[in-house]
């Protein structure tokens, strides 16, 4: 008999605690959520409406370590590159070439614009609920807080997963056409981001004879292709003599991730204070 009683008044216990988590405790830690997750949003700069005026200019230096071949200064516009000034150097006449882009373009990241996008789509599902709003299950709480998780994953992998590309599709996207003087056909570039950066990859080329002994075999798709590469790109096919990659850290993509890796760790947090009470006694709070 005391036995059950006391199982009893545990379970009152619990009920009041449980019943405390859901209605003051989801709602804290919803605001927490939303405040970091418009930082996140913020770190973007880019205007939602035309009342919030242009996104500033930021201009990056492109380099790597122990190569001098490829140079660059990029200058980003929210998720816009609006000016690119790449020199390169051909390794076989020491010859330096110059490219910029043409003033009347400008090229769209469409990693940085998709990473806010569901950056927002998590925000509007945090606060698609009045402050007054009482939770009344834990599966509730879980099915928001797993929404906004793959919201947030999906931004975070938007920017640490580049596009894998094939070498014609890298020949035949509009990048190619934004240059004065153009490219020649021997040179293709792609930018990129990676996760806190920005990344410029120079592929140098030669011509496959078709007298050559070579066995043709086709590049798939990559992120990054390898010396050595082929491709087959109007009539004519191509091997892959010299790849140069440069880059850049964007400060404020790196506290894009940041806020990311935090936000999902509060959001496994509360999950797993939700789950600890169906541990007890069979007790359910589903």
């Amino acid at each position: 008999m005391a036995a059950a009683m006391a199982s009893a008044a545990e379970r009152a216990v619990l009920e009041e605690e449980f019943k405390w988590l859901l209605q003051e405790e989801v709602h804290a830690v919803l605001k927490q959520l939303q405040d970091i997750l418009k930082e996140a949003s913020h770190r973007f700069a880019l205007p939602a409406g035309g009342s919030e005026g242009a996104a500033k200019q930021e201009s990056f230096v492109l380099s790597t370590a122990g190569t001098d071949q490829v140079k660059g200064v990029l200058t980003l516009q929210g998720d816009a590159l609006c000016q690119a000034d790449v020199n390169l150097k051909i390794p076989r006449s020491n010859q330096l070439l110059h490219f910029a882009f043409r003033e009347d373009k400008q090229w769209k990241l469409q990693q940085i614009q998709d990473a806010r996008n569901h950056v927002n789509q998590a925000i509007y599902l945090l606060m698609n609920r009045d402050v007054n709003y009482h939770f009344k299950t834990g599966s509730e709480v879980l099915k928001l807080m797993d929404a906004v998780m793959l919201q947030l994953s999906r931004a975070r992998n938007r920017l640490t997963t580049p596009a894998a590309l094939t070498l014609p599709e890298i020949a035949s996207s509009g990048l190619t056409k934004m240059f004065t003087p153009a490219l020649p056909p021997d040179v293709l570039v792609n930018f990129y981001i990676n996760l806190n950066k920005l990344c410029l990859t120079v592929y140098q080329l030669h011509v496959l004879q078709p007298s050559t002994t070579k066995n043709f075999k086709p590049a798939g798709g990559s992120i990054l292709h390898n010396l050595g590469a082929m491709f087959e790109f109007g009539n004519q096919r191509y091997e892959v003599s010299h790849v140069h990659k440069v880059e850049s850290i964007v400060p404020w993509l790196n506290d894009a991730l940041v806020f990311f890796t935090v936000s999902l760790q509060l959001c496994q947090q509360l999950k797993d204070k939700i789950s600890v009470f169906s541990s007890y006694w069979n007790y359910k709070p589903y």
